[in-house]
Formats: structure tokens, C-alpha cells, sequence
């Protein structure tokens, strides 16, 4: 069974917090559905879309402030602590993560305009590939982490939250691809620049849809589980593969003697 909000003695309490959390959810479909449409504005080579979402961009802006506003008035008068300041302070941090989530949307339909506006050449489905399957990875992970918010699904939400290699990992592999191109065809040189601007936004719309599920874990279980991985203490010490370092090998530059 889902974890409940309520339970407050002051029921308008109750309806406070429920109140806030659909609020959180809705700023949360916005930002998808923006991530959505940026990424349909890409494959469809769709101008028209690409300029909706940056139209929309003071939407997810003012529901943003809208919901700060809310938090801040539950604070002054409930004074919440113990899990109630919990449950608050989660829902703060995760409405920052879904803002920046509609601004990296806002960047990717920026970007598909350059790229199909300021270049003479179609980039081609070869070059899009990698953007399509970064963005598939992206908003499964988004929709996933929204859902896990919804339901306070603490295992569903530690799933979310652990999936940092996966997401590494597409990133790198489409990195690679797209400089394969640049070095069969130096002409390619621009349209691979935009779209490796494409990705890398798509890679942190990936990581702040992790970080909704780390806060989903806070809330429901009071774990803490950020930078769990980054303790040097810790024998699970997430650090990125030997091939990702200049020379091969952590420690070593090329041309270093």
C-alpha cells in the first residue's frame, strides 16, 4: 500500500499537503509533455512545435513560482516538522528538479530550430539516431519517475533513482557515434556540435529525473540517498570506466611522460 499525506488532526492539513502534491505532479506533466514535443520537433523536423515549446517555457516559469509560493505559506502557518517538514522539504527540492527539466526541454526545441533552420543539409536520420534513442531512454525514465511521485512507490523510485550507469552509458556510446561522423565527413562538423548540444541536455533532463526519484525515496522512507556513490569511503564508489579518461587510464594524459 502507497504511503498517505493525511492523517493530520487538522484536516485543512490534510488537504494542504494533497493540495501541493498535485501541484508538484502537475508541474511535472508539463515538463514532460515539453520534453515530449521538443523531441517530436526534432524527429518530425517541425518548426512549428519546436517554437510551441518555447512559447510554453513561462508556463512551467509560473507554476514553478506558483507552487514556491504555496510552500512557503504551508511553512509560515503549519510550521511543519518531523516527516510533515519532510514531505515539504521533498517536494520542494523536487519542483527544482522538474523547472530545470522544462528549461533543458526549452533548449533541445531552441537547438532542433538551429539545426534545421541554420544548416543548408538535412542532418539525416543517421545523425538523429542517437538523439531519438537518448530521448526514448529519457522520457521512459521521466515518465517512470513521475509515476513512482504520484504513487509514493518507494521501490519504483529507488529504481529511477539507481539508473545513473545506464545513463551514462547511452550517453557516452552516442557521443562516440557522433564523432565517428566528424571523422568521416569534416562537413558534418556543425550539425554534430548541435547535436551533441542535443544530448547533453537530454542527459541532464535523464539526471534530474534521478534526482526526482532520490527525493521520492526521501520522502516516503526518510533515506537520504544522494551522493551515496560519490563516498570515497564507500567500496561502491561510482567512478566512470578506464575508456572515458584521456590516455585510457585514470591518471594518465596523452603526451604525459
Amino acid at each position: 500500500m502507497s504511503p498517505s499525506l493525511e492523517g493530520h488532526t487538522v484536516r485543512r492539513y490534510d488537504g494542504e499537503l494533497n493540495h501541493l502534491h498535485l501541484r508538484v505532479l502537475e508541474l511535472g506533466g508539463l515538463a514532460l509533455h515539453q520534453t515530449r514535443n521538443a523531441l517530436a520537433a526534432l524527429q518530425d523536423r517541425d518548426a512549428h512545435v519546436a517554437r510551441s515549446v518555447i512559447h510554453r517555457e513561462w508556463e512551467v516559469n509560473r507554476l514553478d513560482v506558483t507552487i514556491d509560493d504555496e510552500i512557503i505559506s504551508i511553512i509560515a502557518r503549519r510550521a511543519p516538522v518531523a516527516r510533515d517538514l519532510r514531505i515539504v522539504m521533498a517536494f520542494a527540492k523536487t519542483v527544482n528538479e522538474l523547472e530545470r527539466v522544462g528549461d533543458e526541454a526549452n533548449k533541445v526545441a531552441r537547438l532542433a530550430l538551429l539545426l534545421f533552420d541554420g544548416f543548408r543539409a538535412d542532418p539525416g536520420d543517421t545523425l538523429m539516431w542517437d538523439v531519438q534513442a537518448m530521448g526514448r531512454r529519457v522520457v521512459e525514465l521521466l515518465q517512470r519517475a513521475l509515476d513512482a511521485l504520484d504513487r509514493l512507490d518507494l521501490d519504483q523510485a529507488q529504481t529511477v533513482a539507481a539508473s545513473r550507469r545506464e545513463l551514462d552509458a547511452e550517453f557516452q556510446a552516442g557521443l562516440r557515434r557522433l564523432t565517428t561522423y566528424v571523422m568521416e565527413d569534416a562537413r558534418n562538423v556543425g550539425q554534430v556540435i548541435t547535436l551533441t548540444q542535443v544530448i547533453k541536455a537530454l542527459e541532464r533532463i535523464g539526471d534530474y529525473a534521478r534526482h526526482v526519484g532520490e527525493y521520492v525515496v526521501y520522502l516516503v522512507s526518510g533515506e537520504d540517498v544522494r551522493h551515496q556513490k560519490c563516498d570515497p569511503n564507500s567500496e561502491n564508489l561510482d567512478l566512470p570506466p578506464d575508456d572515458s579518461f584521456p590516455g585510457g587510464e585514470r591518471g594518465e594524459f596523452p603526451g604525459a611522460d
